[in-house]
């Protein structure tokens, strides 16, 4: 049986799609091992693996990195591994580092750009550091893949290299509707569940509520702006009409997302990673039979054209973004939601990523 190492920078716990790699590889007769860090508020975890996080002394900016990827390069070099899986730019160097070293297979997954990330777009200096070791590295990996053709394309068009799609697409799931633990009576639920971060288009879907009588914004999940929105979300007099779950484990997850009568997916042209995202919360939408209303990307205008389970954002101004979530939701897509869940699930894809791990150049 062969053992894998799978190495994240987060905390493990909300990480799905790290998941759902792990559980298909673990079915296939591989030992997994997933490694990542712990945080003062990370949740306990219960996996069919084991996991390993660490404690650091620094949670952000440079000595984060630092002393992450030390302390990973360290771990990896001195435990029992056949292969090594590192996920994102950020787990790379140490993963390749030791793979050299030791002769030891890796493959690569890019869950995004790295360095086209919008926290990067105003720090050059940074975001060049972050090239310098893609260029550096990628050109020699020969087991890669990724969330979506956008980016393999890019990735397979720089670096000459064979990137694969593989989509953060969920498991397949009979709608199971919990409860908030809040009124909501006669009021239409416009649910976003992510990262609370910059170019997620949030700010725009706030200022958006204003124009909107007897609908209910539930913000789940966490991110670097997650105080500046709620500190928004009071000043303009909102607190009625905007609610902050934080972060929610998957299970639990998975009996609000249905609760909702509209998924948001927002994000905002801030460079090439967000030009091509596909985010997951997309298919989880999908997967609870909620239709969606996503920007005008790529990536994202395919799904809802290709299966017509939504809208794509005609206006991104508070007013007229209103009308069009209105005009939303008087619409139906109960069919076209039934049947495009059965089409995008993980369980779809599951032979192409077992093929790159039986494979390995």
């Amino acid at each position: 049986m062969k053992r894998v190492l799978v190495s994240v920078t987060n905390d493990i716990s909300t990480d799905q799609r790290v998941a759902k790699v792990c559980n298909t590889l673990v079915q296939n007769n591989f030992e997994v091992l997933l490694i990542g860090r712990k945080l003062k508020n990370s949740i306990p975890l219960i996996r069919n693996y084991k996991t390993k996080r660490f404690q650091l002394l620094f949670n952000t900016g440079f000595l984060f990195f630092a002393e992450y990827n030390l302390r990973l390069f360290c771990y990896l070099l001195f435990t029992r591994k056949d292969i090594l899986l590192a996920n994102d730019l950020d787990t790379l160097l140490p993963n390749y580092l030791v793979s050299k070293l030791q002769n030891k297979k890796i493959i690569f997954d890019s869950h995004e750009l790295f360095p086209e990330i919008p926290e990067l777009v105003h720090r050059p200096k940074v975001k060049k550091v972050w090239l310098a070791l893609e260029g550096s590295i990628l050109p020699n990996l020969k087991n890669n893949y990724t969330v979506c053709n956008s980016i393999a394309s890019f990735y397979n068009d720089k670096y000459n290299t064979h990137f694969k799609t593989i989509k953060n697409l969920p498991t397949k799931k009979e709608v199971n509707k919990g409860a908030f633990s809040f009124d909501t009576h006669a009021k239409k639920i416009i649910l976003y569940q992510g990262a609370l971060n910059i170019g997620r288009g949030l700010e725009l879907m706030i200022e958006t509520m204003r124009f909107l009588e007897n609908h209910l914004l539930v913000l789940i999940g966490d991110g670097d702006i997650h105080a500046f929105l709620k500190e928004k979300v009071s000043a303009e007099n909102l607190n009625s009409k905007v609610v902050f779950l934080g972060k929610i484990a998957p299970t639990e997850l998975h009996k609000v997302t249905p609760l909702a009568n509209l998924g948001l997916s927002l994000e905002e042209d801030l460079g090439l990673n967000y030009r091509f995202a596909l985010p997951n919360k997309i298919f989880d939408y999908i997967q609870a039979e909620v239709p969606i209303l996503v920007s005008n990307l790529p990536e994202m205008r395919k799904v809802v054209l290709d299966h017509k389970v939504g809208e794509i954002v005609k206006h991104r101004t508070p007013k007229k973004l209103a009308i069009q979530i209105k005009q939303v939701l008087e619409k139906e897509y109960t069919t076209e939601l039934k049947s495009a869940k059965e089409i995008l699930t993980w369980e779809q894809q599951e032979a192409e990523l077992i093929a790159i791990f039986h494979n390995l150049k």
